[in-house]
Protein backbone atom coordinates (compact mmCIF):
# COMPACT_ATOMS: atom_id res chain seq x y z
CA UNK A 1 0.00 0.00 0.00
CA UNK A 2 1.17 3.69 -0.59
CA UNK A 3 1.34 5.59 2.17
CA UNK A 4 1.79 9.40 2.78
CA UNK A 5 4.66 9.57 5.89
CA UNK A 6 3.42 9.50 9.16
CA UNK A 7 0.12 8.52 8.32
CA UNK A 8 -0.94 4.80 9.40
CA UNK A 9 -4.77 4.46 7.97
CA UNK A 10 -5.67 3.91 4.39
CA UNK A 11 -8.56 6.48 4.77
CA UNK A 12 -5.70 8.88 4.65
CA UNK A 13 -4.43 8.54 1.36
CA UNK A 14 -5.28 11.85 -1.09
CA UNK A 15 -7.50 10.80 -3.70
CA UNK A 16 -4.97 10.99 -6.67
CA UNK A 17 -2.95 8.47 -4.72
CA UNK A 18 -5.58 6.11 -4.11
CA UNK A 19 -6.72 6.03 -7.55
CA UNK A 20 -3.35 5.37 -8.64
CA UNK A 21 -2.57 2.66 -6.29
CA UNK A 22 -6.06 1.37 -7.37
CA UNK A 23 -5.35 1.45 -10.77
CA UNK A 24 -1.70 -0.41 -10.68
CA UNK A 25 -1.91 -1.99 -6.85
CA UNK A 26 -1.91 -5.27 -8.42
CA UNK A 27 1.11 -5.84 -11.06
CA UNK A 28 3.93 -7.04 -10.10
CA UNK A 29 5.93 -3.98 -11.45
CA UNK A 30 3.88 -1.79 -9.12
CA UNK A 31 4.60 -3.53 -6.30
CA UNK A 32 8.15 -3.60 -6.88
CA UNK A 33 8.46 -0.21 -7.26
CA UNK A 34 7.01 0.58 -4.59
CA UNK A 35 8.90 -1.63 -2.10
CA UNK A 36 11.84 -0.28 -3.64
CA UNK A 37 10.86 3.35 -2.78
CA UNK A 38 10.19 4.76 -6.23
CA UNK A 39 8.58 8.05 -7.42
CA UNK A 40 5.01 7.31 -7.47
CA UNK A 41 2.36 9.88 -8.16
CA UNK A 42 2.60 12.58 -5.52
CA UNK A 43 4.92 10.94 -3.48
CA UNK A 44 8.34 9.36 -3.16
CA UNK A 45 7.98 6.47 -0.78
CA UNK A 46 11.16 5.44 0.63
CA UNK A 47 12.11 1.93 2.18
CA UNK A 48 13.31 4.12 5.04
CA UNK A 49 9.43 5.11 5.87
CA UNK A 50 8.53 2.02 5.66
CA UNK A 51 7.11 0.24 8.99
CA UNK A 52 9.42 -1.50 10.99
CA UNK A 53 8.74 -4.33 12.92
CA UNK A 54 9.94 -3.10 16.26
CA UNK A 55 6.96 -2.94 19.06
CA UNK A 56 6.27 0.93 19.87
CA UNK A 57 6.71 0.56 23.47
CA UNK A 58 10.17 -0.90 23.29
CA UNK A 59 13.04 1.32 23.68
CA UNK A 60 15.15 1.56 20.41
CA UNK A 61 19.10 2.41 20.42
CA UNK A 62 20.92 4.95 20.42
CA UNK A 63 23.49 6.30 18.18
CA UNK A 64 26.37 5.31 21.45
CA UNK A 65 25.39 1.97 22.29
CA UNK A 66 24.97 1.14 18.45
CA UNK A 67 29.14 2.09 18.37
CA UNK A 68 29.80 -0.44 21.22
CA UNK A 69 27.27 -3.36 20.01
CA UNK A 70 29.10 -2.86 16.17
CA UNK A 71 32.54 -3.11 18.43
CA UNK A 72 31.69 -5.90 19.77
CA UNK A 73 30.50 -7.37 16.95
CA UNK A 74 33.57 -7.15 15.07
CA UNK A 75 36.03 -7.00 17.69
CA UNK A 76 35.91 -6.49 21.69
CA UNK A 77 39.69 -5.73 22.00
CA UNK A 78 42.88 -6.93 20.77
CA UNK A 79 41.82 -10.40 22.74
CA UNK A 80 42.17 -12.73 20.11
CA UNK A 81 44.73 -11.21 17.55
CA UNK A 82 47.98 -12.68 19.61
CA UNK A 83 47.72 -15.43 16.96
CA UNK A 84 49.30 -12.66 13.99
CA UNK A 85 52.37 -12.71 16.04
CA UNK A 86 52.22 -15.81 16.18
CA UNK A 87 51.78 -16.76 12.44
CA UNK A 88 53.64 -13.88 10.79
CA UNK A 89 56.27 -11.76 13.42
CA UNK A 90 55.73 -8.04 13.87
CA UNK A 91 56.38 -6.76 10.91
CA UNK A 92 53.34 -8.33 9.29
CA UNK A 93 51.44 -8.55 12.11
CA UNK A 94 51.07 -4.58 12.50
CA UNK A 95 51.02 -4.04 8.82
CA UNK A 96 48.18 -6.50 8.11
CA UNK A 97 46.01 -4.72 10.97
CA UNK A 98 46.39 -1.22 8.97
CA UNK A 99 45.69 -2.83 5.43
CA UNK A 100 43.59 -5.08 6.24
CA UNK A 101 40.76 -2.74 6.65
CA UNK A 102 40.74 -1.03 3.44
CA UNK A 103 40.52 -4.83 1.42
CA UNK A 104 37.68 -6.35 3.55
CA UNK A 105 36.32 -3.53 6.58
CA UNK A 106 35.64 -0.32 5.06
CA UNK A 107 33.96 -1.92 1.66
CA UNK A 108 31.96 -4.25 4.15
CA UNK A 109 30.67 -1.51 6.86
CA UNK A 110 30.30 1.07 3.31
CA UNK A 111 28.04 -1.49 2.21
CA UNK A 112 26.33 -2.23 5.69
CA UNK A 113 25.44 1.32 5.61
CA UNK A 114 23.67 1.79 2.62
CA UNK A 115 21.88 -1.50 2.40
CA UNK A 116 21.00 -1.31 6.19
CA UNK A 117 19.70 2.31 5.85
CA UNK A 118 17.97 0.69 2.55
CA UNK A 119 16.39 -1.84 4.06
CA UNK A 120 16.03 -0.83 8.21
CA UNK A 121 13.83 -4.13 9.26
CA UNK A 122 15.16 -7.02 11.58
CA UNK A 123 16.60 -9.60 9.66
CA UNK A 124 19.39 -7.36 7.42
CA UNK A 125 21.49 -9.02 5.27
CA UNK A 126 18.64 -11.72 4.58
CA UNK A 127 16.49 -9.35 3.16
CA UNK A 128 19.02 -7.88 0.79
CA UNK A 129 19.61 -11.06 -0.89
CA UNK A 130 15.94 -11.68 -0.65
CA UNK A 131 14.97 -8.65 -2.40
CA UNK A 132 17.90 -8.89 -5.00
CA UNK A 133 18.06 -12.64 -5.66
CA UNK A 134 14.87 -14.07 -4.26
CA UNK A 135 13.86 -15.91 -1.09
CA UNK A 136 15.84 -19.33 -1.92
CA UNK A 137 18.93 -17.29 -1.64
CA UNK A 138 17.66 -15.06 1.01
CA UNK A 139 17.12 -18.30 3.23
CA UNK A 140 20.68 -19.75 2.61
CA UNK A 141 22.20 -16.54 3.64
CA UNK A 142 20.77 -16.34 6.42
CA UNK A 143 20.93 -19.96 7.52
CA UNK A 144 24.69 -19.91 6.46
CA UNK A 145 25.04 -16.34 8.44
CA UNK A 146 23.34 -17.28 11.20
CA UNK A 147 25.44 -20.73 11.77
CA UNK A 148 28.29 -19.00 11.15
CA UNK A 149 27.63 -16.56 14.24
CA UNK A 150 26.54 -19.14 16.08
CA UNK A 151 29.92 -20.98 15.46
CA UNK A 152 31.85 -17.41 16.40
CA UNK A 153 29.64 -17.28 19.60
CA UNK A 154 31.11 -20.63 20.43
CA UNK A 155 34.58 -19.15 20.43
CA UNK A 156 34.21 -16.38 23.08
CA UNK A 157 33.51 -18.93 26.62
CA UNK A 158 36.86 -20.71 25.01
CA UNK A 159 38.57 -17.07 24.81
CA UNK A 160 37.45 -16.15 28.33
CA UNK A 161 38.71 -19.30 29.85
CA UNK A 162 41.84 -19.18 28.35
CA UNK A 163 42.45 -15.84 30.10
CA UNK A 164 41.49 -16.97 33.50
CA UNK A 165 43.33 -20.44 33.24
CA UNK A 166 46.73 -18.54 34.00
CA UNK A 167 45.00 -17.32 36.98
CA UNK A 168 42.96 -19.98 37.54
CA UNK A 169 44.41 -23.14 36.45
CA UNK A 170 41.79 -25.45 37.60
CA UNK A 171 39.23 -23.95 34.62
CA UNK A 172 42.04 -25.06 32.23
CA UNK A 173 40.33 -28.08 31.21
CA UNK A 174 37.93 -31.31 32.54
CA UNK A 175 34.91 -30.81 34.22
CA UNK A 176 35.47 -27.25 35.92
CA UNK A 177 35.99 -26.17 32.56
CA UNK A 178 32.69 -27.90 31.23
CA UNK A 179 30.60 -26.34 33.97
CA UNK A 180 32.03 -22.96 33.75
CA UNK A 181 31.02 -22.95 29.84
CA UNK A 182 27.53 -23.37 30.75
CA UNK A 183 27.56 -21.24 33.84
CA UNK A 184 28.41 -18.64 31.26
CA UNK A 185 26.25 -19.17 28.64
CA UNK A 186 23.28 -19.62 31.10
CA UNK A 187 24.33 -15.97 32.54
CA UNK A 188 24.64 -14.12 29.19
CA UNK A 189 21.58 -15.88 27.99
CA UNK A 190 19.60 -14.41 30.36
CA UNK A 191 20.64 -11.08 30.05
CA UNK A 192 20.13 -11.13 25.97
CA UNK A 193 17.01 -11.88 26.98
CA UNK A 194 16.23 -8.86 29.21
CA UNK A 195 16.32 -6.54 26.61
CA UNK A 196 18.49 -5.06 23.89
CA UNK A 197 18.63 -1.72 24.68
CA UNK A 198 20.20 -3.53 28.14
CA UNK A 199 22.45 -5.34 26.10
CA UNK A 200 23.90 -1.77 24.33
CA UNK A 201 24.60 0.12 27.87
CA UNK A 202 26.36 -2.90 29.09
CA UNK A 203 28.13 -3.19 26.21
CA UNK A 204 29.51 0.85 26.47
CA UNK A 205 30.80 0.37 29.72
CA UNK A 206 31.94 -3.07 29.37
CA UNK A 207 33.79 -1.82 26.25
CA UNK A 208 35.43 1.12 28.82
CA UNK A 209 36.94 -1.28 30.90
CA UNK A 210 38.07 -3.25 27.95
CA UNK A 211 39.94 -0.77 26.49
CA UNK A 212 41.38 0.93 29.44
CA UNK A 213 43.87 -1.17 30.62
CA UNK A 214 45.78 -1.10 27.32
CA UNK A 215 45.72 2.42 27.32
CA UNK A 216 47.38 2.44 30.79
CA UNK A 217 50.09 -0.40 29.61
CA UNK A 218 50.82 1.82 27.07
CA UNK A 219 52.13 4.52 29.01
CA UNK A 220 53.80 1.93 30.84
CA UNK A 221 55.63 0.58 28.39
CA UNK A 222 57.16 3.90 27.23
CA UNK A 223 60.45 2.91 28.48
CA UNK A 224 61.02 0.03 27.27
CA UNK A 225 59.92 0.36 23.39
CA UNK A 226 62.18 -0.31 20.75
CA UNK A 227 60.94 0.50 17.54
CA UNK A 228 63.10 -2.41 15.72
CA UNK A 229 60.96 -4.73 17.02
CA UNK A 230 58.42 -4.13 15.29
CA UNK A 231 60.32 -4.38 11.76
CA UNK A 232 60.88 -8.01 12.38
CA UNK A 233 60.12 -10.07 9.58
CA UNK A 234 60.72 -13.57 8.48
CA UNK A 235 58.59 -14.55 5.07
CA UNK A 236 60.33 -17.89 4.93
CA UNK A 237 58.22 -18.99 8.64
CA UNK A 238 55.02 -17.61 7.92
CA UNK A 239 51.75 -19.43 8.40
CA UNK A 240 49.52 -17.94 6.11
CA UNK A 241 46.31 -20.04 6.90
CA UNK A 242 46.79 -19.01 10.68
CA UNK A 243 47.70 -15.49 9.78
CA UNK A 244 44.82 -14.49 7.13
CA UNK A 245 42.13 -16.56 9.26
CA UNK A 246 43.24 -14.33 12.61
CA UNK A 247 42.76 -10.97 10.44
CA UNK A 248 39.76 -12.11 8.76
CA UNK A 249 38.00 -13.23 12.05
CA UNK A 250 38.92 -9.84 13.63
CA UNK A 251 38.06 -7.86 10.99
CA UNK A 252 34.85 -9.48 10.01
CA UNK A 253 30.95 -8.97 11.03
CA UNK A 254 30.29 -5.46 10.10
CA UNK A 255 27.18 -6.34 8.66
CA UNK A 256 25.66 -8.33 11.76
CA UNK A 257 24.28 -4.83 13.36
CA UNK A 258 22.24 -5.07 9.91
CA UNK A 259 19.97 -7.72 12.00
CA UNK A 260 18.95 -5.63 14.39
CA UNK A 261 18.21 -2.16 11.81
CA UNK A 262 14.65 -2.41 13.05
CA UNK A 263 15.28 -1.99 16.73
CA UNK A 264 17.40 1.49 15.86
CA UNK A 265 16.50 4.84 16.40
CA UNK A 266 16.65 6.78 13.44
CA UNK A 267 19.00 3.98 11.63
CA UNK A 268 18.92 6.24 8.20
CA UNK A 269 21.65 8.03 9.96
CA UNK A 270 22.19 6.75 13.77
CA UNK A 271 23.94 3.17 11.58
CA UNK A 272 26.10 4.70 9.34
CA UNK A 273 27.28 7.17 11.99
CA UNK A 274 27.55 4.59 14.27
CA UNK A 275 29.28 2.20 11.70
CA UNK A 276 32.05 4.94 10.90
CA UNK A 277 33.06 5.94 14.58
CA UNK A 278 32.85 1.55 15.15
CA UNK A 279 35.66 1.57 12.30
CA UNK A 280 37.88 3.78 13.76
CA UNK A 281 37.72 2.45 17.68
CA UNK A 282 38.05 -0.87 16.06
CA UNK A 283 41.00 -0.43 14.16
CA UNK A 284 42.73 1.04 17.02
CA UNK A 285 41.82 -1.15 19.61
CA UNK A 286 43.78 -3.70 17.24
CA UNK A 287 46.68 -1.78 16.60
CA UNK A 288 48.00 -0.06 19.42
CA UNK A 289 48.20 -3.12 22.09
CA UNK A 290 50.04 -4.66 19.25
CA UNK A 291 52.71 -2.16 18.86
CA UNK A 292 53.10 -2.03 22.68
CA UNK A 293 53.23 -5.90 22.76
CA UNK A 294 55.74 -5.83 19.81
CA UNK A 295 57.94 -3.23 21.03
CA UNK A 296 58.28 -3.46 24.54
CA UNK A 297 59.33 -7.12 24.55
CA UNK A 298 62.05 -9.44 22.70
CA UNK A 299 60.24 -11.74 20.49
CA UNK A 300 59.35 -15.16 21.16
CA UNK A 301 57.04 -16.06 18.21
CA UNK A 302 55.97 -19.33 20.43
CA UNK A 303 54.43 -17.64 23.31
CA UNK A 304 51.89 -15.26 20.80
CA UNK A 305 48.88 -17.39 21.51
CA UNK A 306 45.31 -16.52 22.83
CA UNK A 307 45.56 -14.83 25.79
CA UNK A 308 49.16 -13.91 25.95
CA UNK A 309 48.48 -10.41 26.10
CA UNK A 310 47.77 -11.17 30.04
CA UNK A 311 51.05 -12.67 30.52
CA UNK A 312 52.75 -9.38 28.73
CA UNK A 313 50.64 -6.76 30.96
CA UNK A 314 52.56 -8.95 33.82
CA UNK A 315 56.17 -8.21 32.62
CA UNK A 316 55.45 -4.98 31.63
CA UNK A 317 53.60 -3.47 34.74
CA UNK A 318 53.39 -6.29 37.34
CA UNK A 319 50.42 -8.54 38.72
CA UNK A 320 48.13 -5.59 39.32
CA UNK A 321 47.62 -5.11 35.38
CA UNK A 322 47.64 -8.55 34.67
CA UNK A 323 44.98 -9.09 36.43
CA UNK A 324 43.23 -5.98 35.15
CA UNK A 325 43.66 -7.10 31.52
CA UNK A 326 42.56 -10.62 32.65
CA UNK A 327 39.02 -8.73 34.09
CA UNK A 328 39.00 -6.79 30.91
CA UNK A 329 39.33 -10.25 28.50
CA UNK A 330 36.48 -11.25 30.26
CA UNK A 331 34.28 -8.40 29.69
CA UNK A 332 35.40 -8.18 26.45
CA UNK A 333 33.94 -11.72 25.83
CA UNK A 334 30.53 -11.02 27.83
CA UNK A 335 29.80 -7.92 25.47
CA UNK A 336 31.02 -9.76 22.15
CA UNK A 337 28.95 -12.95 23.41
CA UNK A 338 25.47 -10.62 24.24
CA UNK A 339 26.56 -8.79 21.15
CA UNK A 340 26.70 -11.34 18.71
CA UNK A 341 23.56 -13.50 20.21
CA UNK A 342 21.29 -10.26 20.28
CA UNK A 343 22.37 -10.28 16.15
CA UNK A 344 21.75 -14.25 15.78
CA UNK A 345 18.20 -14.42 17.09
CA UNK A 346 17.02 -10.95 15.72
CA UNK A 347 18.00 -12.31 12.50
CA UNK A 348 15.64 -15.19 13.15
CA UNK A 349 13.28 -13.26 14.10
CA UNK A 350 13.44 -10.95 10.99
CA UNK A 351 13.51 -14.38 8.84
CA UNK A 352 10.46 -15.55 10.45
CA UNK A 353 8.90 -11.92 9.59
CA UNK A 354 9.23 -12.40 6.10
CA UNK A 355 7.60 -15.67 6.30
CA UNK A 356 11.03 -17.65 6.12
CA UNK A 357 10.54 -19.73 9.26
CA UNK A 358 7.76 -21.26 11.55
CA UNK A 359 5.92 -18.26 12.89
CA UNK A 360 7.13 -18.92 16.62
CA UNK A 361 10.49 -17.55 15.93
CA UNK A 362 9.20 -14.14 15.59
CA UNK A 363 7.40 -13.96 19.18
CA UNK A 364 9.16 -11.96 21.67
CA UNK A 365 9.44 -11.78 25.25
CA UNK A 366 7.65 -9.37 27.34
CA UNK A 367 11.03 -7.42 26.91
CA UNK A 368 10.78 -6.96 23.10
CA UNK A 369 13.27 -9.66 22.57
CA UNK A 370 13.16 -12.65 20.35
CA UNK A 371 12.65 -15.53 22.84
CA UNK A 372 12.66 -18.87 20.56
CA UNK A 373 16.10 -17.23 18.79
CA UNK A 374 17.41 -16.70 21.74
CA UNK A 375 17.25 -20.08 23.07
CA UNK A 376 18.22 -21.76 19.39
CA UNK A 377 21.37 -19.57 19.08
CA UNK A 378 22.12 -20.76 22.73
CA UNK A 379 21.78 -24.44 22.30
CA UNK A 380 24.38 -24.12 19.55
CA UNK A 381 26.95 -22.50 21.21
CA UNK A 382 26.65 -25.03 23.62
CA UNK A 383 27.12 -27.81 21.17
CA UNK A 384 30.01 -25.86 19.55
CA UNK A 385 31.59 -24.72 22.22
CA UNK A 386 33.59 -28.21 22.67
CA UNK A 387 35.68 -27.16 19.93
CA UNK A 388 39.39 -25.66 19.84
CA UNK A 389 40.16 -21.85 18.92
CA UNK A 390 41.86 -22.25 15.48
CA UNK A 391 38.60 -24.79 14.53
CA UNK A 392 36.05 -21.98 15.54
CA UNK A 393 37.90 -19.43 13.89
CA UNK A 394 38.54 -21.50 10.64
CA UNK A 395 34.59 -23.18 10.46
CA UNK A 396 32.93 -19.53 10.81
CA UNK A 397 35.10 -17.96 8.43
CA UNK A 398 34.29 -20.72 5.64
CA UNK A 399 30.86 -20.15 6.26
CA UNK A 400 30.91 -15.84 6.43
CA UNK A 401 32.38 -16.19 2.97
CA UNK A 402 29.74 -18.13 1.11
CA UNK A 403 27.28 -15.24 2.90
CA UNK A 404 29.42 -12.49 2.12
CA UNK A 405 29.66 -13.36 -1.47
CA UNK A 406 25.86 -13.56 -1.37
CA UNK A 407 25.73 -10.10 -0.16
CA UNK A 408 28.22 -8.54 -2.50
CA UNK A 409 26.22 -10.12 -5.61
CA UNK A 410 22.85 -8.58 -3.83
CA UNK A 411 24.47 -5.05 -3.29
CA UNK A 412 25.52 -4.66 -6.89
CA UNK A 413 22.36 -6.37 -8.52
CA UNK A 414 19.87 -4.26 -6.65
CA UNK A 415 22.55 -1.20 -7.89
CA UNK A 416 21.97 -2.16 -11.51
CA UNK A 417 18.23 -3.13 -11.42
CA UNK A 418 17.27 0.12 -8.98
CA UNK A 419 19.94 2.48 -9.55
CA UNK A 420 17.14 5.51 -8.47
CA UNK A 421 15.44 3.89 -5.44
CA UNK A 422 15.62 5.54 -2.32
CA UNK A 423 19.37 4.96 -0.32
CA UNK A 424 19.18 7.43 2.58
CA UNK A 425 22.85 6.53 2.54
CA UNK A 426 24.58 6.21 -0.89
CA UNK A 427 28.33 4.90 -1.06
CA UNK A 428 29.18 8.27 -3.69
CA UNK A 429 30.07 5.50 -6.68
CA UNK A 430 27.92 4.40 -9.73
CA UNK A 431 27.23 0.72 -10.73
CA UNK A 432 31.22 0.43 -11.88
CA UNK A 433 32.53 1.70 -8.73
CA UNK A 434 30.25 -1.13 -6.97
CA UNK A 435 31.72 -3.55 -8.70
CA UNK A 436 35.38 -2.56 -8.28
CA UNK A 437 34.36 -1.94 -4.30
CA UNK A 438 33.56 -5.56 -4.35
CA UNK A 439 36.72 -7.26 -6.27
CA UNK A 440 39.52 -7.41 -3.67
CA UNK A 441 37.62 -8.83 -0.90
CA UNK A 442 35.90 -11.02 -3.07
CA UNK A 443 39.54 -12.08 -4.22
CA UNK A 444 40.16 -12.24 -0.20
CA UNK A 445 37.42 -14.68 0.60
CA UNK A 446 38.80 -17.31 -2.47
CA UNK A 447 42.11 -16.74 -0.59
CA UNK A 448 40.80 -17.62 2.70
CA UNK A 449 38.51 -20.49 1.05
CA UNK A 450 41.70 -21.86 -0.38
CA UNK A 451 44.11 -22.23 2.82
CA UNK A 452 41.38 -23.45 4.52
CA UNK A 453 41.67 -27.55 5.78
CA UNK A 454 40.30 -30.19 4.39
CA UNK A 455 38.53 -31.20 7.85
CA UNK A 456 37.36 -27.47 7.89
CA UNK A 457 35.94 -27.84 4.18
CA UNK A 458 33.94 -30.79 4.60
CA UNK A 459 32.09 -30.26 7.54
CA UNK A 460 31.00 -26.63 6.43
CA UNK A 461 30.11 -27.75 3.04
CA UNK A 462 27.89 -30.32 4.85
CA UNK A 463 26.85 -27.32 6.43
CA UNK A 464 25.92 -25.46 3.55
CA UNK A 465 24.60 -28.59 1.75
CA UNK A 466 21.71 -28.83 4.65
CA UNK A 467 21.22 -25.46 4.40
CA UNK A 468 19.91 -26.22 0.40
CA UNK A 469 17.31 -28.73 1.21
CA UNK A 470 16.14 -27.26 4.34
CA UNK A 471 14.67 -24.17 2.78
CA UNK A 472 12.14 -26.58 0.37
CA UNK A 473 11.82 -28.67 3.71
CA UNK A 474 10.28 -26.10 5.11
CA UNK A 475 8.08 -25.09 2.59
CA UNK A 476 6.30 -28.66 2.76
CA UNK A 477 5.94 -28.59 5.92
CA UNK A 478 4.32 -25.23 5.70
CA UNK A 479 2.17 -26.58 2.61
CA UNK A 480 1.26 -29.79 4.64
CA UNK A 481 0.04 -27.07 7.53
CA UNK A 482 2.37 -29.08 10.06
CA UNK A 483 3.76 -25.34 11.18
CA UNK A 484 2.31 -21.89 10.90
CA UNK A 485 4.15 -19.43 8.91
CA UNK A 486 2.97 -16.16 8.39
CA UNK A 487 4.69 -13.06 6.45
CA UNK A 488 4.45 -9.70 8.70
CA UNK A 489 1.39 -6.65 7.37
CA UNK A 490 3.94 -4.30 8.35
CA UNK A 491 6.69 -4.81 6.40
CA UNK A 492 7.52 -4.23 2.62
CA UNK A 493 6.95 -6.04 -0.54
CA UNK A 494 10.20 -7.22 -1.79
CA UNK A 495 8.91 -8.45 -4.88
CA UNK A 496 11.14 -7.41 -8.16
CA UNK A 497 10.81 -7.74 -12.10
CA UNK A 498 12.57 -10.18 -13.21
CA UNK A 499 15.96 -9.30 -15.21
CA UNK A 500 14.35 -8.78 -18.87
CA UNK A 501 11.44 -6.69 -17.31
CA UNK A 502 11.75 -2.85 -17.90
CA UNK A 503 9.73 -0.99 -15.36
CA UNK A 504 8.82 2.68 -16.97
CA UNK A 505 7.80 3.66 -13.46
CA UNK A 506 11.58 3.50 -12.12
CA UNK A 507 13.16 5.98 -13.85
Amino acid sequence: MLLKPGIKEPSCYFAEDLILVQKLRHTPKARASVAMGQYFGAEYVTIGEAPTTTVDNFKKVSVLPLIFLIFYEVSGGPFGVEDSVQAAGPFLALLGFLVFPFIWSIPEALITAEMGTMFPENGGYVVWVSSALGPYWGFQQGWMKWLSGVIDNALYPVLFLDYLKSGIPAVGGGLPRIFAVLALTLVLTYMNYRGLTIVGWVAVLLGVFSILPFVVMGLVSIPKLEPSRWLVVDTHHVDWNLYLNTLFWNLNYWDSISTLAGEVDNPKKTLPNALFYALILVVLGYFFPLLVGTGALPLDRELWTDGYFSDIAKIIGGVWLRWWIQAAAAMSNMGMFVAEMSSDSFQLLGMAERGMLPEFFSKRSRYGTPLTGILFSASGVLLLSWLSFQEIVAAENFLYCFGMILEFIAFVRLRMKYPSASRPYKIPVGTVGSILMCIPPTILIFVVLALSSLKVAVISLVAVAIGLVMQPGLKYVEKRRWLKFSTSAKLPDLNVPGDDDTDPIIR
